[in-house]
């Protein structure tokens, strides 16, 4: 009986290691907010500083920092990842089709790396800057504000093919988010949560035009958005218009981190389908958590906090693995051919503000 038991509980064991191995999340990840206290103690508010200048001229900045945070985290983990270059060696995901000329902050984070290296050397990862400029961000914009855990290493390498896969549209359908999500072990409050960082940033029209004059080619606006706002988004978006003006994702406060966007989705002022998506699904069990966010600010927090933190442990690198880059753009064998000062960094002005479901 006794070898019977033991045979049980090593099939148990094994089973459970086979399950949690095939997640995209890892289990001890290792990481602890006092990760830098000896090595870069001011690392969060040297992050904390840049993004406040940066925002004082572009408050759009802070939630595309979030945004930048998220479609690292999607795509084999969060480890800077989406930050690389093309190189002879490595395929971007800045071109995959959801990032493509619309990922804003590259060159903020590049801002915020050479800070760092000038009072951390070679100490701080750039998948850690990612995950604590999405904190500062959410302060900055009085949103919540979480402790970061820390610890990350950086990829060495990019995965294009899985950023084309991975990171949600914004015309998906509510089981199409589910299911994205689901694969990187978020659940369905994580997903409502995560949805509401659309409480500020902008959104191209081609993002969602088809809503305002065809939506799924029915010759007829979308029957689940509000029609005034309908017509205001008429406005900023010409049928046939070349699709690149913007618009705010929350047209009642756009650059604070609040509940209106749960307010916005229950009148069918959401301004993506895949917003939207999340109230106007007959039956769905998000309806309730988008009328809970909704009515209580503090509860909305309370669950992004533990959302962003489970997401921020996505298919983290610690210990050996990956590397610290010394530049984010570049790994380290290849920044070893460049000087820092001639490094080409993108324009945020110039970015465009296509987005993702999120």
């Amino acid at each position: 009986m006794k070898s019977l038991h033991l045979v049980s509980t090593y099939l148990c064991c094994v089973v459970l290691v086979v399950v949690l191995g095939g997640l995209p999340f890892s289990i001890d990840a290792q990481l602890s907010p006092s990760f830098y206290t000896k090595t870069c103690p001011n690392v969060s508010s040297i992050v904390t500083q840049v993004l406040s200048n940066v925002s004082k001229t572009d408050p759009r900045m802070l939630a595309s920092l979030v945004r930048l945070h998220f479609h690292d985290c999607f795509v084999q983990g969060c480890d800077a990842s989406v930050l690389l270059n093309n190189t002879a060696t490595i395929v971007s995901e800045q071109q995959a089709f959801p990032n493509n000329n619309s990922l804003r902050g590259l060159d903020v984070v590049n801002q915020i790396k050479t800070a760092i290296e000038k009072a951390c050397p070679n100490t701080v990862s750039c998948a850690d800057i990612l995950a604590l400029s999405a904190q500062a961000s959410s302060v900055l914009a009085q949103g919540p504000s979480w402790t970061v855990p820390l610890g990350r290493r950086d990829s060495l390498t990019a995965n294009q093919t899985l950023a084309n896969q991975n990171i949600p549209a914004p015309f998906n359908s509510l089981d199409q988010l589910k299911a994205a999500f689901a694969k990187q072990g978020l659940n369905t409050t994580d997903l409502v949560a995560l949805s509401g960082a659309h409480t500020f940033g902008k959104a191209h029209c081609s993002l969602f035009v088809s809503r305002l004059y065809n939506f799924s080619n029915t010759g007829s606006p979308d029957p689940t958005l509000n029609t005034t706002y309908l017509t205001q988004l008429r406005t900023i978006c010409p049928n046939g218009g070349p699709g690149t003006n913007l618009t705010d994702f929350d047209p009642t406060t756009p650059d604070k981190f609040d509940k209106n966007y749960y307010s916005n989705l229950q009148i069918e002022k959401g301004l993506l389908q895949s917003d939207q998506e999340l109230f106007s699904t007959s039956g769905a069990d998000t309806i309730s958590i988008v009328s809970k966010f909704s009515a209580n600010q503090s509860a909305f927090f309370e669950s992004f906090k533990s959302a962003i933190i489970k997401m921020g442990n996505i298919g983290v690198l610690t210990g050996s693995q990956g590397e610290i880059r010394k530049q984010c753009n570049f790994v380290n064998s290849k920044s070893a051919e460049l000087d820092i000062g001639t490094i080409e960094s993108i324009d945020s002005s110039q970015e465009d503000g296509i987005v993702s479901s999120i």
